[in-house]
């Protein structure tokens, strides 16, 4: 077997793998403060995908916060003020509560592509930062360490790239992941995801939610002239594309359930031959601290799509990176820099715990109900949203990434329980009503103490009594010794 030639490529402060919208982000926002940045991305094509589509007004003030706002202009970025959920002719309004913020605040919706390229034409200019596609194969690491990666270039030439700091963002498809974290993906469902033209959304500016049997169907602008349609469709479920029962089912079972104005789009789209498929991935973080290597971005954590809520989160945790290594002048010393970077995964959960935990329940609830009781459980939450106020208002604040506040989740948790109970039990407590409150309390009890349980109680709600939140940075007393 012939042994590939390998090249070492000169030290740089930090080396990236992936050029998402985390390492793009991350790059360009180091390169700022003077780092000198090498990214390896497998791919340096505007990507072609369904998701990250939509970046929620809380993503999108992360994102003026990082300098990249210029990057939704230019892209036919479409405004979005908040979702409408319906379910058997009635509605519930969703809108982001963004009476205190100037008026250009919004949820962005557009092509991933666009967005992507806008973010990595962004790192690309400055000078201390470099792109380069390659395909990272293995992390360099020496006694324990992580010095730098190993990567095939587009000749195919294997290459070495040396640096003090690895931090890998290479996407839901990482092959580095295992290196540095535990991860147990679960993929509940996919996204059949059509583009539906010459219509309009029934509602502007708002994303549309409709909960059907069988698939629940969301709909968002992408463009001036584009509608996304995404069908919720249970992994166990999912039909072929290639030899036509995707089309089929679309057209036979979710058509129906299409608003008016919509179905001849939708039905056309179908026509058009052009249905993609993504599997929607949940990954809790549950990382492997390892000297000279960080992992961020869908790599390392991931919730399901229903809320649109990974950017957010992406764009939260580059933005608390930054500011965790603005101190750090030197990166030499692998051990103490890892240690201190472990306050990164407590101090990211307000954020990422909300976000995570809430599209992980609304994905459960929101999807065709198989037994009574989730049925009472999905029209609990549905009339609890359709309540308006502080209901509605405190749903979509942590949704949108812009108020994320974990006893604010679990508060408004508790308060659909005990609403749904009540529903139960009235207008007399009887044994069989009884029996039907206890039935509705251990169920809604189990579709969301485990996504808790998976954020880790301790970080998520009482995060000061962990230790790692003190510390310090290398060089400083820590206050924890």
């Amino acid at each position: 077997m012939d042994v590939p030639e390998e090249n070492s490529i000169g030290t740089t402060d930090i080396v990236i793998v992936g050029a998402g919208v985390a390492g793009a982000a991350l790059a360009y926002s180091l390169g700022k403060d003077g780092r000198r940045v090498r990214v390896i991305e497998r791919d340096l094509n505007a990507p072609d995908r369904i998701a990250g589509e939509c970046l929620m007004p809380g993503g999108y003030l992360k994102l003026i916060e990082l300098g990249l706002k210029d990057c939704v202009d230019g892209i036919d970025a479409q405004p979005a003020l908040g979702l409408v959920v319906h379910k058997d002719g009635k509605d519930a309004t969703l809108s982001f509560p963004l009476e205190n913020f100037e008026s250009h605040v919004a949820a962005k919706c557009f092509h991933n592509g666009r967005f992507v390229r806008k973010l990595r034409e962004k790192a690309a200019s400055l000078h201390n930062v470099s792109l380069e596609q390659g395909t990272v194969t293995s992390l360099l690491e020496v006694n324990g360490t992580v010095k730098g990666v190993h990567y095939k270039d587009t000749s195919g030439r294997v290459q070495t790239a040396y640096a003090p700091l690895t931090i890998v963002c290479d996407g839901c498809f990482s092959n580095l992941r295992r290196s540095l974290c535990n991860p147990k993906v679960d993929i509940p469902s996919h996204y059949a995801g059509l583009v539906l033209t010459n219509c309009k959304i029934p509602n502007e500016n708002y994303g549309d939610l409709i909960l059907a049997d069988p698939s629940p169907i969301l709909f968002y602008p992408i463009s001036s002239t584009e509608i996304r349609c995404l069908v919720d469709i249970p992994s166990r479920h999912v039909p072929s594309v290639s030899d036509g029962e995707m089309a089929h089912y679309l057209k036979t079972l979710v058509a129906p359930k299409v608003f008016p104005e919509l179905h001849n789009s939708f039905l056309s789209a179908i026509e058009k031959d052009n249905i993609r498929v993504m599997p929607n991935r949940i990954m809790a973080a549950a990382p492997h601290p390892t000297p000279g290597a960080f992992l961020i971005g869908d790599a390392f954590n991931m919730r399901h799509a229903i809320t649109g809520g990974g950017m957010t989160v992406a764009l939260s945790d580059v933005v608390l990176l930054r500011d965790l290594l603005r101190p750090l002048h030197d990166l030499s010393d692998a051990s103490a820099v890892c240690k201190y970077l472990e306050s990164f995964y407590t101090l990211r959960k307000p954020m990422s715990s909300t976000i995570n935990t809430l599209a992980n329940v609304l994905q459960t609830v929101f999807r065709a109900p198989t037994d009574p009781v989730m049925e009472d459980i999905q029209e609990t939450c549905f009339e609890y949203l359709r309540l308006g106020a502080a209901c509605a208002n405190g749903i979509s604040a942590i949704f949108s990434g812009l108020y994320p506040r974990p006893f604010s989740l679990a508060f408004h948790f508790f308060a659909i329980v005990i609403y749904g109970m009540c529903r139960l039990l009235l207008p007399f407590p009887s044994p069989k009503r009884l029996q039907n409150a206890a039935k509705f309390l251990w169920v809604a009890s189990s579709v969301l103490l485990p996504f808790i349980w998976s954020e880790g109680v301790r970080q998520m709600f009482f995060p000061l009594t962990v230790p790692a939140y003190y510390r310090t940075p290398p060089g400083i007393k820590d206050r924890n010794v």
